[in-house]
C-alpha cells in the first residue's frame, strides 16, 4: 500500500473522519456517571451504522484474537484496547474512548479522554498535558520534517510536566486500512526517523500515564494497564501532511 494518499483518497478519508468527529460529540452527550461502558459501546455502536458506517474495532484481529466491540473505552488506570463490560462508570474517574470509523473502504481513527463529574488536580492535569502533547507533535508533522522531531516533541511536553509517555504502543498510518505504515512512537531523538511527505495520511495518539512508563496487558489478552495502577490518558487525532501545517482531519473533538 502506499504511505502516499491521493486527493480523492483523502477526500473520502475526510468523510470517515468527519463520521468519527460525529460520534464524538454523540459520546460527549451520551457518557454519563452511572452508565456501564458496554451500554456505551452499545449506543457508539449504534450511531456509527446509523449513518452508514463500520465500527472499525469489532472484529479487528491481532495474532488469531478477535476485538469483540465497536469501542476502545478504557477507565482509569486503563491505557487503551480497553474491553466494554459491566462496570459502571464513577465520579471522579477518567475514561478514554477510542473510536476507528470505516466509511467508502476509507478508515478515520481518533480518540479522546473523558472526566466522569469533578476530578481531581492531578487528573485534571493529566488531561490537560496530553491534550497539549498531541498538539506539540501535529507542530512538528509537515512536510520534509524527520517523524522523530514530532516523537521528540510529544515527549519533552510530557516529561517535563513530571508525567511519563506509554512507549510500548504508537500511532499509525491510515487509509485503506486502520492501521499502516509508518509506525509514529510518542518518544524519540531529534533529526531521526524517516522525512514525512506531502499526501501522508497520521494516527498520532499520545498515551500518557501519571506514574511509571511501565504497562502490562490484562487477562483478556487486549486491555493494557499501566504496572503501578496510576491513571492514564489518551488524545489521537488524524492528520495530513502538508507542505505547511498539517490538515487535521478530525479537528472538533
Amino acid at each position: 500500500m502506499s504511505l502516499i494518499k491521493s486527493e480523492r483518497e483523502i477526500g473520502l478519508i475526510r468523510e470517515s473522519c468527519r463520521l468519527v468527529v460525529e460520534t464524538f460529540a454523540f459520546i460527549e452527550k451520551t457518557i454519563r456517571e452511572g452508565m456501564t461502558t458496554m451500554e456505551l459501546d452499545y449506543e457508539i455502536d449504534r450511531y456509527i451504522r446509523g449513518f452508514g458506517g463500520r465500527p472499525a474495532f469489532k472484529g479487528y484481529k491481532v495474532n488469531g484474537k478477535v476485538f469483540p466491540a465497536s469501542s476502545c473505552i478504557s477507565v482509569e488506570a486503563e491505557v487503551v484496547h480497553g474491553i466494554p463490560g459491566y462496570r459502571k462508570l464513577k465520579a471522579g474517574e477518567i475514561v478514554s474512548v477510542d473510536v476507528g470509523v470505516e466509511y467508502n473502504g476509507f478508515f478515520g481513527d481518533a480518540a479522546k479522554t473523558y472526566p466522569i463529574g469533578p476530578i481531581d488536580e492531578l487528573r485534571q492535569r493529566l488531561m490537560r498535558v496530553t491534550w497539549e502533547a498531541l498538539y506539540k507533535g501535529i507542530e512538528q508533522a509537515w512536510a520534509k520534517n524527520r517523524l522523530h522531531n514530532l516523537s521528540n516533541a510529544i515527549q519533552r511536553h510530557v516529561e517535563t510536566a513530571g508525567f511519563n509517555i506509554v512507549r510500548d504502543l504508537v500511532g499509525h498510518g491510515v487509509g485503506r486500512h486502520l492501521h499502516e505504515e509508518p509506525q509514529i512512537p510518542n518518544f524519540g531523538k531529534l533529526n531521526e526517523g524517516p522525512k514525512m511527505q506531502p499526501g501522508m495520511v497520521l494516527a498520532i495518539e499520545p498515551m500518557v500515564n501519571a506514574g511509571r512508563a511501565d504497562v502490562i496487558t490484562a487477562a483478556d489478552e487486549w486491555t493494557v494497564v499501566t504496572a503501578d495502577k496510576q491513571p492514564s490518558a489518551h488524545f489521537e487525532h488524524t492528520i495530513v501532511i502538508r507542505e505547511g501545517e498539517a490538515e487535521i482531519l478530525t479537528q472538533g473533538l
